[in-house]
């Protein structure tokens, strides 16, 4: 059996270890470039993994370049995985693995099919989710199921905390599915396609902050787009920006103003005003050090 992996993330990793781990055949692995890594949440040159257990290894910029598609065309391989890559895989490249090209998803699909998977589970209050293991077609996380895995969004959860969360489930479903893949005994599953939903793309710009809306809505905003990803944001006097990477959810019994303005400011943190509420900013960035004023505004 003949395989290759593809990846550029901490997904890519833990699957690669499990392989190491099962001695699964792995016969080539495809790294992303730490030249073309920024702009990548969560980069991890995997090629030194491979290269430090014997793996043979390939850096790409865009696994579709002729040449990269020519070698796998030439390594006849049984399974593709393509784990932790945004690119998109073409038909040629599915026509070349034998048994399938494996992909992964961070949710229960068939739902939530689409991008910024976290994040999107985060900002709906999604609890009890799970990760999947996939045959990738030509549509959107659409292929065949080869298994799932657990696990729980608690209400304090970061995104951060969530990846953590997210790869101990990826290292036991990556595990069992592989095991199987060697026992012959993998059976995928069709998805139901009327059970289908879509996450739409999110941008850096999404993450600027509605102080209008709840004290809720605006927490799980600010835990869902932090790090390691761009973060939530507000502009001080409507021009400085100050992303905020964490706060707490606070009553407001003694301050009567606009949503948007600052209540009150201390060494360690500062309250701004909700909809029905304070939101307590406990870290962040103010990115052109301007001085914070009670009384002045986020917008």
């Amino acid at each position: 059996m003949r395989n290759i992996l593809i990846g550029s993330v901490a997904s890519s990793r833990l699957i690669l270890q499990e392989m190491i781990k099962l001695a699964f055949p792995v016969d080539m692995v495809f790294s992303l470039d730490e030249k073309y890594s920024e702009g990548v949440s969560g980069y991890e040159p995997i090629h030194r993994i491979a290269e430090q257990n014997g793996i043979p290894y390939r850096k790409f910029k865009k696994i579709n370049d002729r040449e990269n598609l020519e070698f796998i065309k030439e390594m006849q391989p049984d399974y593709i995985f393509v784990v932790g890559l945004s690119q998109i895989v073409p038909r040629e490249m599915i026509d070349c693995a034998s048994k399938g090209v494996v992909g992964f998803h961070p949710t229960p699909l068939p739902k939530f099919r689409g991008r910024a998977a976290i994040v999107w589970q985060i900002l709906l209050g999604v609890r009890e989710t799970k990760c999947t293991l996939f045959l990738i077609d030509e549509g959107m996380d659409s292929g065949d199921i080869i298994g799932q895995e657990e696990y729980v969004i608690d209400d304090g959860d970061y995104a951060e905390d969530v990846r953590k969360k997210l790869h101990i489930a990826i290292s036991k479903l990556s595990s069992r599915v592989l095991k199987q893949i060697m026992a012959g005994t993998l059976h995928p599953v069709k998805q139901k396609e009327d059970e289908a939903t879509y996450l739409l793309v999110r941008r850096p710009e999404d993450g600027h902050i509605d102080w209008n809306r709840p004290a809720d809505e605006i927490h799980r905003l600010v835990r869902a787009v932090s790090r390691p990803y761009p973060g939530a944001f507000g502009l001080y006097d409507g021009e400085h920006p100050v992303t905020i990477w964490r706060a707490e959810k606070r009553a407001n019994t003694k301050y009567i103003g606009i949503p948007g303005q600052i209540a009150n400011i201390a060494e360690t943190y500062f309250d701004v005003l909700a909809a029905d509420g304070l939101i307590r900013v406990t870290d962040y960035e103010n990115r052109d050090g301007v001085r914070l004023l009670a009384g002045h505004k986020l917008k």
